[in-house]
């Protein structure tokens, strides 16, 4: 299901489908700062294994990441001390990943790793599903080898091509982009960037 979606004054009907569709264990795709990413509401945890098993992804090798809406949502599922939060509070929202622990409010599934990512992208699209759910959003960017063309991860009517059957909903939000995020680990005393995408952290 390919829904059309704007920066502002949506129709309410429209984010209610959505919501619906995440609040029932939905899989959506949708657009974000950087990739368009595929996703789910991240307290369902079977919800959660599909999209590990869509991407190929052991949960308990790697680090799952949310979507959150604030960084009051933030402090309810990662521990931030006050270093990281104002760190975040500099940088967010924004084109980064930022590496926490996690709290005990998250699904078994996110526990196989002590640490989660946190994402709060500058996207209005995303910013507004994340407020209407009022929890987190489980992210991960969609599958994109870069022999292919490009377009299946940037054009939303190629993406629906390619990945409409294997989840409820893509939402188009316009073009996208091939960008990552800039991934930080907040997890020792001294941040460190494991992976420099488009973001310029700002300290």
């Amino acid at each position: 299901m390919l829904v059309k979606v704007y920066e502002k004054n949506n129709d309410p009907a429209v984010m209610e489908r959505v919501k619906d569709v995440l609040e029932n264990g939905g899989i959506i795709i949708y657009p974000t700062d950087t990739m368009y990413a595929i996703g789910c509401h991240a307290l369902k945890e079977r919800a959660v294994e599909k999209i590990c098993r869509l991407k190929g992804t052991d949960p308990k090798k790697n680090r799952l990441a949310i979507i959150c809406y604030d960084l009051s949502e933030i402090s309810r599922y990662a521990r931030m001390d006050n270093a990281s939060f104002k760190l975040m509070k500099k940088n967010l929202p924004g084109p980064f990943t930022f590496i926490l622990e996690g709290s005990t409010k998250l699904p078994k599934i996110f526990r196989n790793r002590k640490e989660v990512g946190i994402r709060m992208p500058d996207h209005p699209v995303i910013r507004e599903i994340a407020k209407a759910l009022g929890a987190p959003i489980m992210t991960a960017s969609i599958p994109y080898d870069s022999e292919d063309d490009p377009g299946y991860a940037t054009d939303p009517g190629l993406i629906d091509e390619k990945w409409g059957d294997m989840v409820d909903m893509v939402i188009d939000g316009g073009e996208g982009s091939l960008k990552t995020s800039t991934v930080v680990d907040c997890t020792a005393a001294d941040f460190e960037i494991v992976r420099q995408g488009c973001g310029t952290l700002e300290y």
